[in-house]
C-alpha cells in the first residue's frame, strides 16, 4: 500500500521535491520549490511513497477553511511522477485536506482528466529538436505576410536583460486585462525572474530608431523555454514586429532538445497567433471539486 502525505512546504524535502519535477516527463517548471515559494499564497504537497508522485496544493483560507487555487503566473500544476498512483485513496486524501478546488491540472493527467470529466484547456508547443528550416516549413502560410512587412520595416533583433522593465511593460498593458492579477503577483513574478536570472532570455524587436515594438521574456528549465511574458507597442502592431520577434527567437533556440512552450491559449486571436507558426495543441485540464456542506456548497472564492 503506498504512503501518502499532505506536508506544508517548509517541512517538504526539496531537494527530492525537485528532482521528481526535474525527471518527469510532466514536471513543468510552475511546480519546482522555488516558483511554488515564489508565487504561492502557502502550499502543501501531496507525496506519494519517497516523492514517487508528488501534487503541490497551493491554498488561501477564507470562513476558517482552506481551498486550493492557482497562483498568478501558474499555468498547470497537477499530479507528477508515477502516473499509476493517481487512485482514489490519493483523491480522497485531497478532499480530507482541501474540500474545495480549482487547480489546473498538467498535460500528463489526461486519464485522471478523462475519468474525474475535467475539461480541456488549450496550451501549444513547439519541438525545437528539429533545424530552423524544418520548423519553418511547419508555418501556416497566412503567416508570410506579417514576415515580409516585418522584413520590409528593417527591424532589429536585439537580445536584453532588463528583467524589471520587461515586468512592468507587461504589467502596464495587461492591468486592465487581468483585474485578478495584483500588485503583489507582479512583485513576486519580477523577484522570483530576478533571482532566476540564469534562466531568463529576453529578446526584442526595435525599429531603425531603436525604438521598442516587442519584447518577449523566456523562462528555461531542463525541458522548455516558457513563454511567460510577451508585450507588442501600437507601432509593433502595425509593422507584425510580434511575427518577426517570434520567428527570430525560434531561429535562434532551433535544433536543441527542447519544447518552445507558448503557455496557451483558449483566446481565439492569440490562439490563432500561435496556430500560425505551426505549434501542437498539448491540453492540459481543468479539475473542480466542491465537498463543502450546505451552505457552504454555494461559495465561490
Amino acid at each position: 500500500m503506498p504512503t501518502i502525505d499532505i506536508i506544508p512546504s517548509h517541512q517538504i524535502n526539496k531537494t527530492k521535491w525537485d528532482n521528481c519535477v526535474a525527471n518527469s516527463i510532466n514536471g513543468l517548471v510552475y511546480a519546482h520549490s522555488y516558483y511554488l515559494d515564489a508565487m504561492a499564497n502557502e502550499w502543501h504537497g501531496l507525496v506519494v511513497n519517497d516523492y514517487e508522485t508528488i501534487l503541490p496544493i497551493a491554498i488561501k483560507k477564507k470562513f476558517g477553511f482552506a481551498y486550493s487555487y492557482m497562483p498568478a503566473f501558474v499555468q498547470q500544476l497537477g499530479f507528477i511522477g508515477n502516473q499509476l498512483l493517481h487512485d482514489e485513496k490519493v483523491v480522497k486524501a485531497v478532499f480530507s485536506f482541501v474540500k474545495y478546488g480549482s487547480p489546473y491540472l498538467n498535460f500528463g493527467n489526461a486519464e485522471f482528466a478523462t475519468k474525474h470529466n475535467c475539461p480541456r484547456l488549450n496550451n501549444y508547443t513547439i519541438n525545437l529538436n528539429n533545424s530552423y528550416e524544418a520548423i519553418k516549413s511547419s508555418y501556416k502560410k497566412t503567416i508570410d505576410y506579417s514576415l515580409v512587412k516585418a522584413a520590409k520595416a528593417q527591424l532589429q533583433y536585439v537580445a536584453d536583460k532588463d528583467i524589471t522593465h520587461a515586468v512592468q511593460l507587461y504589467k502596464s498593458y495587461n492591468q486592465h486585462n487581468m483585474q485578478h492579477t495584483t500588485n503583489t503577483d507582479y512583485s513576486n513574478l519580477q523577484n522570483l525572474l530576478l533571482q532566476q536570472s540564469h534562466q531568463v532570455m529576453i529578446r526584442k524587436a526595435l525599429n531603425t530608431n531603436n525604438d521598442l515594438l516587442s519584447i518577449v521574456l523566456l523562462l528555461k528549465d531542463n525541458k522548455r523555454y516558457y513563454n511567460l511574458i510577451n508585450y507588442t507597442t501600437p507601432e509593433g502592431r502595425k509593422t507584425e514586429a510580434n511575427y518577426f520577434l517570434y520567428d527570430n527567437i525560434l531561429k535562434e533556440l532551433a535544433s536543441q532538445p527542447m519544447l518552445f512552450d507558448f503557455e496557451g491559449s483558449d483566446l481565439p486571436g492569440v490562439k490563432a497567433f500561435y496556430e500560425k507558426f505551426g505549434a501542437a495543441n498539448q491540453p492540459y485540464f481543468h479539475w473542480h471539486f466542491n465537498h463543502l456542506p450546505f451552505p457552504l456548497k454555494l461559495f465561490k472564492p
